[in-house]
């Protein structure tokens, strides 16, 4: 027998609308019989009630029944990226949001195309799995899609069509790290090899340009002598071809929408003049971001906290959010941001709350706490298949873990742990490509089971990454 989920009601213009459960299958419920209310819904009729599958259709009816399921843009709000690989961590974000309050903006729909290539789905699963998530946790309020760490015109479309609002351009396969060490002879051959005409200059007018420019901070002058530029232009030049390629592509599409610049995942740190330019040439350009996410001092790896020094930390997000004021303003983007709980009130202060956090991979390895607990022969398959495929699976993140300092012998009683403890954790945080690939019906049975308990993991989790951002919202 279906019953309803009591967070899941909402009412607008006079219809109600909840999600109804039995055992591990939904369905949706309006509260009408008006084929005016439920003509773009595919179902079937109960009464004076209408009963409707969830279909991609259906999500997409749902998002036009309810203003607020519709991506929105946040502008230079705080908001908070909440991916989710599973497509069931919605609900827990939900009421997190709910639990601390204040004013901070979701971005419910957020997973990078590496990310969906590793856990087989589409732009349009994830905006349709975060639209039912959000009614699921029943949230009124605006809601973004954010189309993650795109690197090609192809991913573009794809998100385009899927419906998505936000778009993070990725062009960190085109940052130069020679240039960060390299002489000033090879940083000048370097920014002299640059494809100018696609950045409408030329190496002579660029430095014409900006030579002995100054920038009035808040606490400091920033001058920006030529050694600094052509350096900064040889590390970044190439990545600001490919985002205005991007830019541009988006563009043409005609549809509305912000966008974010993301070097975040480089090797060397985003100095205060590289900043400077960078989005000088953007503003030159007529692209202007709603966001950066530079590459700052420190350790951001994935699924544990900031490994370096906070004082420095704190200096360098000072730096970087008066650089946003002064040329912006726009937000500082914090990418890498799950469970770095130290860094969360040092960015919110120095920004003034005019920031982004993205987060991602800890729903995935926080949603493992329920298979630990229910289900401890599989959760002993899924670390087993991690720890073999971590030489493949840890290529394209930054790691510190030991794989051999796992006990893979533990008790049942202490697996749970086993997502706590920083090699563990880091290892199972980046095997949910192979897992959610061979224990894809056994994981989602047990989370569908369990689905409460699920949602008061995520929701517990993610209380402690926003609490610290509320005041600043």
């Amino acid at each position: 027998m279906f019953t309803k989920i009591p967070t899941s009601v909402v009412e607008h213009n006079g219809v109600s609308y909840w999600l109804e459960r039995e055992a591990v299958d939904k369905h949706l419920v309006i509260a009408s019989d008006d084929p005016a209310v439920t003509g773009g819904f595919s179902g079937a009729a109960a009464g004076d009630q209408f009963v409707a599958p969830l279909t991609p259709d259906n999500a997409a009816a749902l998002r036009d029944a309810l203003p607020n399921l519709r991506p929105a843009k946040f502008g230079l709000a705080m908001s908070v990226g909440m991916g989710d690989r599973l497509g069931l961590c919605t609900p827990g974000h939900v009421a997190a949001l709910k639990a601390v309050g204040g004013h901070i903006n979701p971005v419910f729909a957020q997973q990078s195309v590496r990310e969906m290539g590793r856990t087989n789905r589409t732009p349009r699963q994830v905006l349709d799995d975060a639209t039912w998530g959000a009614l699921q946790g029943g949230w009124q309020g605006a809601v973004g899609a954010d189309a993650d760490h795109l690197h090609t015109l192809e991913d573009i479309d794809r998100c385009v069509e899927a419906g998505f609002t936000f778009y993070t351009f990725d062009p960190n396969d085109h940052v130069n790290p020679e240039a960060e060490n390299a002489s000033p002879a090879r940083c000048e051959e370097i920014a002299r090899s640059l494809d100018w005409a696609a950045l409408d200059s030329s190496y002579g007018d660029f430095l014409a340009l900006y030579s002995g420019h100054t920038v009035e901070l808040e606490d400091e002058t920033l001058t920006l002598d030529d050694a600094s530029l052509i350096r900064a232009m040889a590390k970044y030049g190439d990545a600001l071809v490919q985002t205005m390629k991007m830019y541009r592509h988006l563009a043409d599409t005609g549809i509305d929408f912000e966008w974010e610049m993301s070097v975040d995942e480089t090797d060397y740190p985003t100095k205060p003049a590289e900043h400077v330019v960078v989005m000088s040439e953007l503003k030159r350009l007529g692209a202007n971001p709603v966001s950066i996410a530079p590459r700052f001092v420190g350790a951001f790896e994935k699924g544990i906290e900031y490994i370096g020094n906070l004082d420095e930390l704190k200096r360098d997000f000072e730096l970087h959010a008066e650089i946003a004021r002064c040329l912006g303003p726009y937000k500082l983007s914090l990418h890498s941001g799950s469970d770095k709980f130290s860094t969360y009130s040092l960015i919110a202060e120095a920004t003034r709350g005019m920031m982004h956090l993205k987060t991602a991979g800890t729903g995935w390895v926080e949603a493992l706490r329920v298979i630990a607990r229910r289900d401890p022969a599989l959760f002993r398959d899924v670390l087993a298949l991690s720890l073999k495929e971590f030489e493949v699976n840890s290529q394209s993140y930054d790691l510190s873990c030991d794989p051999s300092k796992i006990d893979v012998n533990v008790a049942d009683d202490g697996l749970d742990n086993l997502l706590t403890l920083r090699d563990s954790r880091q290892v199972l945080h980046v095997g949910y490509g192979p897992a959610l690939a061979q224990f894809h019906d056994r994981l989602y049975e047990c989370w569908a089971t369990n689905e409460d308990e699920l949602t008061d993991i995520i929701c517990q989790h993610y209380i402690k990454h926003l609490t610290p951002l509320v005041q600043w919202s």
